[in-house]
């Protein structure tokens, strides 16, 4: 890094005002990665992370992804179906 040698205090403010606003501007950046880091962490997108990676390493992974909906249509009728008798006690 090299020095700088200014011959007036006008020079140093300007500088100094450069810096603030690159130091303003790389924090906006990291809120902003933060932001869409908490965003990519929902359930929903983990799970569609996860089918989406599974699909891909299946040559057949079309099926694969049309038939996660077919399985869980079925399957939560099932599952409510459990839980309701089970709270019944039957």
């Amino acid at each position: 890094m090299e020095n700088k040698k200014y011959t007036s205090y006008a020079q140093i403010d300007r500088e100094l005002e450069i810096l603030k606003v690159e130091k303003e501007i790389s924090y906006q950046k990291l809120v902003f990665g933060v932001k869409k880091t908490k965003e990519n962490f929902t359930p929903q997108n983990i799970v569609s992370d996860l089918i989406g990676t599974y699909s891909s390493a299946i040559p057949y992974g079309a099926i694969v992804s049309a038939s996660v909906p077919f399985v869980l249509n079925k399957a939560i009728p099932f599952v409510k179906d459990w839980f309701a008798k089970r709270k019944r006690g039957s």
